[in-house]
């Protein structure tokens, strides 16, 4: 893998890609914020997902949300979908893109930590950026690619935050993966998730309690998001 791509520069951003905002967001995420305020982790048809992108775009209208980012695993096919959806609703309305929620990029790569298959969760990058396409081809990354510290410095190369996903989820616990990931330069954990599906959706307790003062520790960000892969934004299934 290349390293010698530069990052990119932080001015002339496009809304997409505007990583301070998203900062801001996730400075202030808590237990409540996701489903019905943010979603960080959902999936379209364009990976293993059942919605279409249109239709989840409609619902986080329908929903009310103020922000999200579609996390297709290697693919950022359901996040253009969305973009081209938003853009025509504004020129046919000038109000819809005021209603409309934030859409920042996003992506999720399987990658290897510590020996452990592990998902990395990467937000308001450059989609176009060179460092980044070897990782949105639709499949997961294979040898040195694949590694946590190779996936880290790409996303960071592309102007993107980094988020080790559901970090309890793991054969290695999360008291193991995520001293090394901070150590790679991770940027947060996905502390608000909710690793046995309840109805309503609800963070796990015990989970949360844990990552969260692991992220205290390691000055992490904290994010939220359901892992929607099935019809409803506030499942995962």
């Amino acid at each position: 893998m290349a390293t010698n791509l530069a990052p990119v520069s932080a001015s002339h951003q496009p809304p997409a890609q505007n990583v301070t905002a998203l900062r801001r967001v996730f400075e202030t995420i808590d237990a409540n914020s996701c489903p019905h305020s943010f979603n960080f982790h959902m999936h379209t048809i364009c990976s293993d997902g059942k919605l279409q992108p249109e239709d989840l775009i409609e619902q986080a209208k329908t929903i009310g949300l103020k922000g999200l980012a579609i996390t297709d695993h290697h693919s950022i096919k359901g996040y253009q979908a969305v973009e081209r959806w938003l853009n025509q609703q504004a020129l046919d309305s000038d109000q819809e893109i005021v209603r409309s929620p934030h859409l920042w990029t996003g992506v999720e790569i399987t990658s290897n930590l510590m020996g452990t298959e592990v998902h990395i969760l990467g937000y308001a990058f450059d989609p176009q950026h060179p460092s980044l396409q070897i990782y949105l081809k639709g499949n997961a990354p294979k040898g040195s690619d694949a590694e946590a510290a190779n996936v880290i410095f790409a996303l960071h190369q592309a102007g993107g935050l980094v988020v080790l996903a559901h970090p309890a989820r793991y054969r290695r616990p999360a008291e193991q993966l995520i001293p090394v990931a901070a150590d790679l330069g991770i940027d947060g954990v996905e502390t608000y998730y909710a690793y046995n599906n309840p109805n309503p959706w609800q963070p796990s307790p015990t989970q949360t309690q844990q990552v969260k003062h692991l992220s205290a520790i390691y000055k992490l960000l904290n994010t939220c998001g359901t892992d929607t892969h099935g019809l409803n934004l506030l499942q995962r299934l």
